[in-house]
């Protein structure tokens, strides 16, 4: 309780400071009464919604709506009063300069009005999140992607020239609200025809009973060689309340098998080879191992068992601080890691071939793309879903698709 007098106290001191924008901008009662009635609302909404609105082991799209739609109210006042602030910060200087009769103002302390001109550039800016922030709720989660990327290796079998995978991450189904463009979407992953398919963890938010909806559709996902996931750490179900520990320990079971129903091969630190004409290279998976307090279930050792050192492995691990920390410098040589975890935070800036940018990126030191270092590759994919903010800015679902290729040598 005592957590939420403080967030309403600061929500209405921004708010009350924010407003003097609008205020100094127009003197129309009815728009100032609008901006009110929404904050008051908005506010109202979002603690029901937290607090009441649905069981502690679901993450609806209602839920998320009402938390989308908070952060496209509330960032663009905290943009506001960025200006607002530095404004009577200057204000305030002027008042003191006329103290001291700097200003050739013999009238004493004043403290000029607010100027509308600034107040109005200020609402134009806080304009642009607002927008982006409904766009991304209305279209962006949607905007499907197709990213495509050809990796040449010195060791890479000769049969497994041209060999085309396929990778999908973060599908979060607990967040889906359109059949359709979900089904699009998959359509999508197997019209790329690749020889298989990979999908690198988090399938639901937190409860198997997400996915029961979606079963049928990505069940359609199809590749020759099959496809194959791994967990992430939204799929232990460690967000949220259980009634028992038997009761969570059973959830994860389920998960498990509704993969195996789906036709998913789910790897749990263990591995398969896919073979062709004599030669073969190594799907290793592994659970979830990420840095920063999230689960180390991962156990690459176990995973790795069995394999030949000389084997061309490709590696799924959801979180890609595994790489930083324990794969990239491995001796056994993971030529390739697929990774995913991070959703590019769903929000950025990103000119392919040029220039990305998320607030992410000071988080983990690799979250979209593909990445090199010692020889060896991590691609971490933005993700197919959402979380959290039901939409996505700049930053778009991604459906990647790698192709090897043997490195040629000039003579």
């Amino acid at each position: 309780m005592l957590r939420w007098i403080i967030f309403i106290v600061i929500y209405i001191l921004i708010d009350l400071y924010a407003f003097q924008a609008l205020k100094t901008v127009t003197k129309n009662p009815w728009i100032q009464w609008v901006y009110a009635i929404v904050s008051v609302a908005v506010l109202l909404v979002f603690i029901y919604q937290l607090n009441y609105g649905v069981s502690t082991r679901t993450m609806t799209p209602d839920r998320m709506y009402v938390f989308g739609l908070f952060l496209a109210i509330f960032i663009p006042k905290l943009l506001l009063i960025i200006f607002m602030f530095g404004e009577d910060i200057m204000r305030l200087f002027v008042g003191l300069f006329s103290k001291m009769g700097i200003a050739g103002n013999n009238e004493g302390f004043y403290i000029p009005s607010r100027r509308k001109f600034i107040s109005a550039i200020a609402l134009g800016i806080a304009a642009i999140p607002f927008t982006s922030l409904l766009y991304g709720m209305y279209k962006g989660k949607y905007n499907y992607k197709v990213l495509k990327y050809t990796l040449e290796f010195d060791d890479l079998p000769e049969a497994f020239d041209g060999y085309r995978i396929s990778q999908i991450s973060d599908i979060h189904s607990g967040s889906f609200d359109n059949v359709k463009k979900v089904q699009y979407a998959v359509d999508l992953v197997n019209e790329q025809a690749s020889d298989v398919i990979l999908f690198t963890g988090d399938l639901v938010n937190n409860s198997t009973e997400e996915m029961h909806d979606w079963k049928e559709i990505f069940a359609s996902l199809k590749a020759k060689d099959g496809v194959y996931s791994v967990l992430g750490n939204h799929d232990y179900g460690d967000y949220v309340q259980w009634n028992s520990e038997t009761a969570k320990n059973q959830n994860l079971d389920n998960l498990k098998t509704l993969q195996q129903e789906m036709g998913w091969d789910l790897l749990l630190n263990e591995h398969r080879f896919i073979e062709k004409d004599g030669q073969r290279i190594a799907l290793v998976g592994v659970e979830n191992w990420g840095a920063g307090g999230f689960k180390k279930a991962g156990d690459l050792n176990r995973a790795i068992r069995g394999v030949a050192q000389e084997d061309f492995k490709i590696l799924m691990s959801h979180d890609p601080s595994h790489w930083q920390a324990q794969v990239k410098e491995d001796d056994r040589n993971f030529q390739l890691t697929l990774s995913g975890h991070t959703h590019g935070m769903q929000f950025g800036i990103e000119i392919p071939g040029w220039f990305k940018w998320s607030p992410v990126k000071y988080r983990y030191e690799n979250w979209a793309g593909i990445y090199e270092e010692f020889g060896r590759y991590i691609n971490v994919n933005r993700g197919f879903g959402y979380i959290g903010y039901p939409g996505r800015v700049g930053i778009w679902p991604e459906i990647t698709v790698i192709q090897l290729k043997k490195r040629l040598h000039k003579a």
